[in-house]
């Protein structure tokens, strides 16, 4: 071989090898907007927990009680923690809040601030302690524990004024010193209005943005459980939906405002917005009753299997947690017919998809940004291997190939939320017949944030287009699933 093209062929394979080296060492991409904390990472991946709503309420058939109801008539007979906490695991929940005090000041604990609290009922003799019991078989079977401390207190003869809130702290000092560690602790909107307030009988208003000194509260949380999410007041590290229909919105940004006014602002809550300077997701809160507390006349209305699939779609599967609620008896059990329900949900939740029609299948992307971000790593189940796009690309393709016609009525998206999120709108499209058809579907496809599943009329394809058009910065998808979710029986 000639001594020019030998140099040739040496200096074409280095710029080779250099040109695979440069590929392999692609530069990771460069968050654009808030990303996440590792707390609140660790809270999307949850997805679902259970809210626990049990007190005086339960007792005196009451939503909201109005804090004269006597201690004397909580009075449960066969409470029993560890049956609330294997029916919660038993239907997939990852955690439970409870509320250690709803509006009507009773303390599920026995508190030094009050004696409207257990101490003071039937219940194993003023012994109790429903707050410790639960926390107790939590940490037992494995289950994440958190609480819920209404803010507002309807007994309280000082709520509305200074010493109020020293109580106030008082009562979450005293929570998290002996229960802690939390995953989530829940402050109440509800604040101010008539109540007893120790026999004035009277309506009391407060700024509760200025009154709870929710910093403090906050700092107290942390001194004792550092991971904890905080939900409401002025200090929060997630956001309410808006609503208690257990549905997100379709667009779903995990952005928001550090404006408490915004708090309030039930259109934003709801959908959140791109341009938001803090990552604050959404939790989707709603009772697998009509309503929160245990009535006896709700118990032939208890939400279906089917009806409890459609919240899953709608809270998950849409960019949210979901946090659903189950109302303890008087008896201070889960009733059966909820437990039933609940857990043949997850049963078939856990069927429907179980099985990743996009395993087999080849995918190619018309961008990449290196073999470490290659389109392939949208099949792996892996935290931290995804796609990612160059620099500057705002529209984004995959297209997965299957070795046969495969039939499916289901796809899961995940954005890899640790570098933000990005995509402001995609499509799902299959090839029929020689030409790209889009799927038959209600829901709108706008975001996608840690999770999106979008459901349709079953197609049959050995072809599967999905397209994005990204807000800002670079496109980085973490996981995509396919699946037939309604299979024929």
């Amino acid at each position: 071989m000639p001594r020019n093209n030998c140099a040739l062929m040496i200096r074409n394979i280095a710029s080779i090898a250099l040109l695979i080296a440069m590929a392999a060492c692609a530069k990771t991409p460069t968050p654009v907007g808030p990303v996440p904390s590792q707390q609140q990472l660790a809270w999307h991946r949850m997805e679902t927990y259970a809210f626990i709503h049990f007190g005086l309420n339960t007792f005196n058939d009451m939503e909201w009680g109005y804090g004269d109801t006597p201690a004397s008539t909580f009075n449960p007979t066969n409470l029993d923690c560890e049956q609330w906490v294997k029916t919660l695991k038993a239907c997939g929940m990852k955690g439970v809040i409870l509320t250690a005090k709803h509006h009507d000041g009773f303390c599920l604990w026995p508190t030094e601030t009050t004696d409207y609290c257990v101490k003071n009922s039937p219940y194993k003799n003023g012994q109790g302690d429903v707050v410790g019991e639960l926390c107790e078989a939590c940490r037992k079977h494995g289950l994440k524990f958190g609480l819920y401390l209404s803010p507002w207190d309807r007994h309280q003869s000082e709520y509305g004024r200074e010493g109020y809130v020293a109580i106030y702290h008082q009562q979450i000092e005293e929570l998290a010193e002996r229960y802690a560690p939390f995953f989530e602790f829940w402050f109440d909107g509800a604040n101010g209005g008539d109540g007893w307030y120790g026999g004035a009988l009277e309506k009391r208003s407060i700024v509760a943005e200025t009154y709870y000194d929710y910093a403090r509260a906050r700092d107290i949380i942390w001194k004792y459980s550092p991971d904890a999410m905080i939900f409401g007041g002025t200090v929060p590290t997630l956001r309410w939906i808006g609503n208690e229909e257990g549905k997100a919105d379709a667009t779903q940004w995990c952005l928001y405002s550090n404006d408490f006014q915004l708090l309030n602002d039930t259109k934003l809550l709801s959908t959140g917005f791109p341009d938001g300077e803090a990552w604050l997701p959404a939790e989707v809160d709603v009772s697998i009753r009509p309503g929160w507390f245990y009535h006896e006349r709700e118990d032939s209305l208890v939400k279906t299997p089917s009806e409890l699939m459609d919240l899953y779609c709608h809270s998950v599967g849409r960019n949210a947690n979901l946090l659903l609620n189950f109302s303890v008896n008087k008896e201070g059990r889960i009733p059966s017919m909820d437990s039933a329900n609940a857990v043949t949900w997850h049963k078939q939740l856990q069927s429907a998809f179980s099985d990743d029609l996009l395993q087999g299948s080849t995918v190619s992307a018309n961008s990449t940004r290196g073999k470490r971000f290659g389109a392939a790593n949208v099949l792996v189940d892996t935290p931290d291997q995804y796609w990612a796009t160059e620099d500057g690309i705002t529209k984004a393709e995959l297209v997965f190939t299957f070795p046969k016609p495969t039939s499916m009525d289901a796809i899961v998206l995940q954005e890899y939320i640790p570098l933000g999120q990005q995509v402001k709108s995609f499509s799902i499209s299959y090839m029929a017949n020689g030409q790209w058809l889009s799927v038959d579907t209600d829901e709108t496809m706008t975001t996608i944030g840690y999770k999106r599943i979008i459901r349709f009329q079953t197609i049959t394809s050995d072809q599967l287009r999905l397209r994005f058009n990204v807000e800002k910065g670079t496109l980085c998808l973490g996981r995509v699933s396919a699946f037939l979710s309604r299979r024929q029986s």
